[in-house]
C-alpha cells in the first residue's frame, strides 16, 4: 500500500472524521494512502476521510529537470487585458514560431483570421467598452510611468465599474482615468489629479467628480481593497530622487512630517504641498541648496503653496528659521 505520511492537519479537515468527531489522531501520524484515495492515522488504523481529490498534475517526475519538462502552465490572469489575458491574439508580426518571415498566401490567411478573431471577440456592448478602455488604460499608464501592478489593480476597478453600471452615460477615458488614480492611491504610488489630467481630454474637473463617484458607489470591501486618505510620506522619495538629493535629507523631512502628523496643519491641504515645503526645510537645516520653485515644480504644486506649508510648519514646530 503506497503511503504518504506528514500530513498537514489542516489539509484533513481540522482533523475531523467522516462522523463529524474530532479524531485523537495526532497529524504527523496521519497519512494518504494513494491507491484508494483516503486519509487513515497509523496509530488507529481509522479511515479519517474516502474519496479525496487529487489536485496534483497526473503525470510524474523523479528529477528537477523531468518537472521542469513536463509541467504545463498558461499566462497568469491579467486583468487590464482583453478578456483578462485568457484569450489568444494572433499579432501582426507575421512570422512563424521559428522567427521566420511568412509567405504571402500565409499572410493573408493569417489577416482573415485576425480579421474573424476581432469580429467574434467582441459580442456586446459591456465587451466593446471594456476593450476601448484597455486601450486606453495601457496608453494612459505607459504615459505616467506606472508599475504593471497598479495598471491590473485599475482594471480590476474600472471592471467592478461597469459591472456597477457606473461608466453609462460618462466618457470611458474619465472613468479609466478615476479608477487609474484610486489604483495609485491603493497602491501608494505618488500621482496627483493634476498629473493624470495632463495627459486626458476630460480635464482635472470631470477627473475629480468621476473618482467621488467610484469612492461613493463602489463597494470597496467586496474588492477587497481599501482606500487610504493621501499621505505625504509617498510624495517625499519622489522629490528626493528627482532632484538627486541624499538620504540624510530625506530623513530630515520623513522626521518633520512625523512631528506634524499630530499637529492638525496638514487637515484639508495637498499632501504633495505638505511634502514639498518638508523637503524644503530638510535642505534648509543640511545645508542644501534648493529653492522653492524647484521644489514646487517636482512635487506639482506652486510656489506660493510652498511658501505657504513652509511658514505654517516653522511656527508649529518653532524652528529657527526665516519666515520668508
Amino acid at each position: 500500500m503506497n503511503m504518504v505520511s506528514g500530513v498537514n492537519e489542516v489539509e484533513v479537515k481540522a482533523g475531523k472524521s467522516s462522523g463529524n468527531q474530532e479524531t485523537r489522531c495526532p497529524p504527523d501520524k496521519i497519512v494518504i494512502d494513494v491507491a484508494r484515495g483516503a486519509y487513515i492515522c497509523e496509530e488507529t488504523g481509522e479511515v479519517l476521510e474516502e474519496r479525496i481529490v487529487d489536485q496534483g498534475p497526473e503525470w510524474r517526475a523523479f528529477t528537477p529537470e523531468e518537472r521542469e519538462r513536463r509541467t504545463r502552465s498558461g499566462s497568469p490572469l491579467a486583468p487590464a487585458m482583453e478578456g483578462i489575458g485568457l484569450v489568444t491574439i494572433i499579432d501582426y508580426k507575421d512570422r512563424d514560431a521559428t522567427g521566420k518571415k511568412l509567405d504571402l498566401k500565409k499572410k493573408m490567411e493569417y489577416a482573415r483570421m485576425r480579421k474573424w478573431q476581432i469580429r467574434t471577440k467582441v459580442q456586446n456592448a459591456i465587451d466593446r467598452n471594456l476593450t476601448q478602455a484597455s486601450s486606453e488604460l495601457q496608453r494612459l499608464a505607459n504615459s505616467l510611468g506606472l508599475p504593471k501592478e497598479v495598471q491590473e489593480q485599475a482594471a480590476i476597478i474600472y471592471r467592478k465599474a461597469v459591472e456597477t453600471g457606473l461608466v453609462r452615460g460618462r466618457a470611458i477615458e474619465s472613468v479609466v482615468a478615476a479608477a487609474l488614480y484610486a489604483a495609485c492611491r491603493i497602491m501608494n504610488v505618488p500621482r496627483s489629479l493634476d498629473e493624470i489630467a495632463q495627459y486626458t481630454k476630460s480635464g482635472r474637473k470631470e477627473l475629480a467628480r468621476c473618482f467621488r463617484l467610484l469612492y461613493k458607489e463602489l463597494d470597496w470591501k467586496d474588492l477587497g481593497l481599501e482606500m487610504p486618505k493621501p499621505d505625504p510620506f509617498h510624495h517625499v522619495p519622489k522629490i528626493i530622487s528627482t532632484l538627486g538629493l541624499s538620504g540624510s535629507i530625506e530623513a530630515t523631512a520623513k522626521e518633520i512630517l512625523k512631528k506634524i502628523r499630530d499637529t492638525g496643519i496638514g487637515a484639508g491641504k495637498d499632501p504633495a504641498g505638505i511634502a514639498a515645503a518638508a523637503v524644503y526645510i530638510a535642505c534648509l537645516l543640511n545645508n542644501e541648496k534648493k529653492t522653492q520653485k524647484e521644489i514646487a515644480m517636482i512635487a506639482g504644486v506652486t510656489e506660493v503653496t510652498v511658501r505657504n506649508r513652509y511658514k505654517e510648519i516653522v511656527k508649529a514646530l518653532k524652528l529657527n528659521l526665516p519666515l520668508t
